[in-house]
């Protein structure tokens, strides 16, 4: 992975990392705004793809604590979405 990494623009992983920003606040604004619920399948894809481009972003400049927190919103939002996609889950609208 290290020489694939190496290949790539750190410019290129930097804006990566930045558009994962740009999710995140994306994500928080929709939410905000009731466009998506925080129950939905949309709200933790987003926050997935959100996390996984700021981890990517971090290859660049490394920061542990940065790394943890993304990779537990990984791993929780794919719990999330399984959970939902199973069924056993019904997203409640609120009233």
């Amino acid at each position: 992975m290290s020489i694939v990494m190496t290949q790539v623009s750190p410019a290129l992983i930097d804006a990566i990392g930045v558009a994962g920003f740009g999710l995140y606040v994306l994500n928080y604004t929709l939410l905000t705004f009731g466009r998506v619920c925080s129950r939905c399948i949309t709200y933790f894809a987003i926050n997935w793809v959100a996390a996984s481009c700021v981890l990517v972003g971090l290859t660049a400049s490394f920061n542990l604590a940065s790394a943890l927190i993304q990779v537990f919103w990984i791993c929780i939002s794919t719990v999330a979405n399984l959970i939902r996609l199973r069924g056993r889950v019904q997203p409640r609208l609120p009233a």
